[in-house]
């Protein structure tokens, strides 16, 4: 039977990676892989992590099974960052997810149990996202996230919303926009929010880099003044880029109503989708991240960490913004553009050309992972870029 099985095209992002690595030469760069470096090219574990992982080894008792929802210790201590310390308790519940795919995965299986039939969606998005709608079963509709100048779309989003039917939900970036660094600005969000208080539509938010764009309070503020409108919202939640746990695998998925009845009935349904999918979600980088919320010092040490992060990253924005026109390619928007993402008008046979000439891989749609420059390598690629899109 497997004879029957038709070829799948391979993964872009996987192919790139292979790619990189076989390439010899030792200044190659890769702008592809979302993680975050270090000034010299590392991606290296939070001191916090490892605080927190030297606590579980002396204490940890038992590697027993969890349940589909996971450790609801680390699912709580990360709702008053996510939601507020004033959101009312009563209104949210979680579980927690093997990363933010996992969340995102939930999100919309739950949401198609509940009877949506379409997601709106604002293009270029994540690949997975369009990815996990289409294996669910629902029907995608686009609209587009960027103007022509740069900025988010608000007036396309507010035509989708306008043409909504009945069981549609919207797909939203919280912050940080993957791919392309432009998100809502908070006035904008005031607008949205006020378009999804009718209730057409469900809110569906994906906040997978929070503390990236402008710290943590700022990043959440969309997610927070569209709750504040409305009765009912999923969100699907990443720690593998704010905590560094990548591998680990570390998401949460919550939902939002206002009536007690349907929230444990989302929460009875995301259960039942974990178990049918993963039955238990891993443990270890939960764990961690439940000690560091559960103990102030290392809160700190996590936080000023991030603001390690969020600072480096804005330091290479402003350094490539600041290169201004670079051959065909205006590099000035990267600068108010937030997160690790951003993409540039290149064609194809640039990006190609990058590759092969200069040993610079990025994704075919022109992404690059900003955060992957290192200060030793940022004027080899504006030099690069400028050869290619001259």
């Amino acid at each position: 039977m497997l004879e029957n099985l038709a070829a799948q095209p391979a993964d872009a992002l996987l192919a790139l990676i292979k790619l990189h690595n076989a390439d010899p030469r030792a200044d190659k760069i890769d702008l592809g892989v979302g993680v975050y470096r270090t000034a010299e090219g590392a991606t290296p574990v939070f001191k916090a992590i490892k605080a927190a992982e030297q606590k579980l080894l002396a204490e940890q008792d038992s590697k027993a099974y969890l349940g589909p929802e996971g450790d609801m210790g680390f699912v709580h201590a990360l709702i008053p960052y996510v939601f507020g310390k004033d959101f009312d308790r009563a209104r949210v519940e979680g579980m927690q997810s093997p990363g933010g795919t996992g969340a995102v995965r939930l999100a919309i299986e739950v949401a198609q149990r509940s009877g949506i039939k379409r997601i709106l969606m604002g293009t270029p998005s994540w690949p997975n996202h369009a990815q996990i709608v289409a294996a669910v079963g629902l029907e995608l509709v686009t609209f587009t996230h960027t103007t022509a100048d740069g900025t988010a779309d608000l007036d396309a989003l507010q035509a989708a919303l306008a043409a909504a039917q009945p069981g549609d939900a919207v797909l939203l970036h919280g912050c940080c926009h993957n791919p392309t660094g432009v998100d809502y600005t908070e006035a904008q969000w005031d607008a949205i929010a006020a378009t999804l208080a009718d209730g057409k539509v469900l809110p569906i938010i994906d906040l997978a880099y929070q503390g990236l764009g402008d710290g943590m309070e700022t990043d959440a503020y969309g997610l927070r003044k569209v709750l504040g409108a409305v009765s009912e919202a999923l969100v699907a939640y990443s720690c593998d880029k704010n905590f560094g746990l990548y591998r680990d695998r570390v998401g949460a998925f919550y939902a939002v109503t206002s009536d007690a009845t349907a929230l444990a009935n989302a929460m009875a349904n995301g259960a039942a989708v974990a178990r049918a999918c993963w039955s238990m979600p891993p443990d270890h980088g939960a764990a961690a991240v439940r000690l560091i919320l559960s103990d102030a010092e290392l809160t700190a040490m996590w936080l000023a960490e991030l603001d390690e992060m969020r600072e480096r990253m804005a330091w290479v924005r402003e350094r490539l913004a600041a290169a201004q026109q670079v051959g065909s390619v205006n590099m000035a928007p990267l600068g108010i553009q937030k997160g690790l993402f951003s993409m540039l008008p290149l064609s194809g046979e640039q990006i190609l050309a990058l590759r092969e000439k200069h040993g610079i891989y990025m994704a075919g749609s022109g992404r690059i992972n900003a955060a992957g420059l290192t200060t030793g390598n940022i004027d080899k690629f504006i030099a690069a870029l400028g050869d290619v899109a001259a």
